[in-house]
């Protein structure tokens, strides 16, 4: 024991000891100041992009770009303070980034996607999109995903890489949206009579934008019914609204100004294949049904 404490000293443990802890402590020192100075320039360059007027999802997603690069850079000149060569640490982080651009190509796939999505601009925060047939209204575009917040407040998150190989169905790009509300009428019943009903709905709503004017048009003529389109436009926040005023009104209003709302009838003709020798007589007692007699 005395010998190998005798060795132990003699090889300047101490002196080594010494210097580690202090690159070490350096190293940890400069992560811990250089991750606030990173989060104050991500925080600066999102600041100046908003007063450039960028749009927020791309903002947003730019800073959280910046601040990973920080944070790489950061990573690496920590290590060198600590010793590590950069030659050799450039050597093993291009074979890991090859091993881990393999094994996560997907996600390579989504920050690539997130880039289109943020410089393409198909849709905006606040917008409310259609994507692979699901509904909700933009929260955020990060890195790797885009989240929705769904009519009954449920979180739908999308990866990226679904969002761009899949249509995209802006639903809101201007701050209007056109109602659209079909109903049919009876063959029998007055066109001009039925849209001047409907179109007095639409002008009596205060929520109905004046221009572009509301319409009411014939879209077609059915098997049971002459089928009339109503269409106004409204502000977006109002749309689900007056939509559901629209169709209730237009019921309300038939059944009081006596205009059918037919639904779909079929005829049925029956025919009985008798057996030979006899034939259908009516019954009184059965209304007229068919009844079978043999001669």
């Amino acid at each position: 024991m005395e010998r190998w404490w005798t060795r132990l000293q003699a090889s300047g443990w101490e002196d080594i000891a010494l210097a580690w802890g202090l690159r070490v402590a350096g190293a940890l020192l400069l992560f811990l100041i250089g991750l606030r100075i990173a989060k104050w320039i991500a925080g600066l360059a999102e600041r100046g992009l908003t007063r450039a007027h960028v749009e927020p999802t791309a903002t947003h997603f730019l800073r959280k770009v910046a601040y990973v690069i920080l944070l790489v850079v950061l990573v690496l000149a920590s290590l060198q303070v600590i010793g590590v060569p950069m030659t050799s640490m450039v050597a093993v982080l291009g074979a890991a980034g090859l091993a881990i651009g393999l094994a996560l190509k997907d996600s390579l796939s989504n920050i690539a996607s997130g880039v289109m999505l943020v410089t393409l601009k198909p849709f905006r925060a606040g917008n409310v999109v259609t994507i692979n047939g699901v509904t909700g209204t933009v929260e955020d575009v990060s890195i790797f995903q885009t989240k929705l917040r769904g009519a009954d407040n449920q979180l739908i998150v999308l990866p990226n890489s679904l969002i761009t190989a899949d249509s995209i169905i802006n639903l809101t790009p201007d701050t209007r949206r056109r109602v659209e509300v079909v109903v049919g009428i009876g063959y029998a019943d007055d066109i001009d009579t039925a849209r001047a009903v409907i179109l007095g709905i639409m002008q009596e709503d205060p929520r109905v934008l004046a221009e572009p004017a509301p319409a009411v048009v014939v879209y077609s003529l059915g098997d049971n019914s002459v089928n009339l389109g109503a269409t106004c436009h409204v502000a977006n926040a109002d749309w689900w609204g007056v939509k559901c005023m629209l169709t209730e009104q237009i019921k309300k209003r038939f059944d009081a100004g006596g205009i059918s709302i037919p639904f779909p009838q079929r005829d049925v003709h029956m025919y009985h294949h008798l057996p030979p020798g006899t034939q259908a007589v009516p019954n009184d007692a059965l209304a007229g049904a068919p009844q079978l007699r043999r001669d």
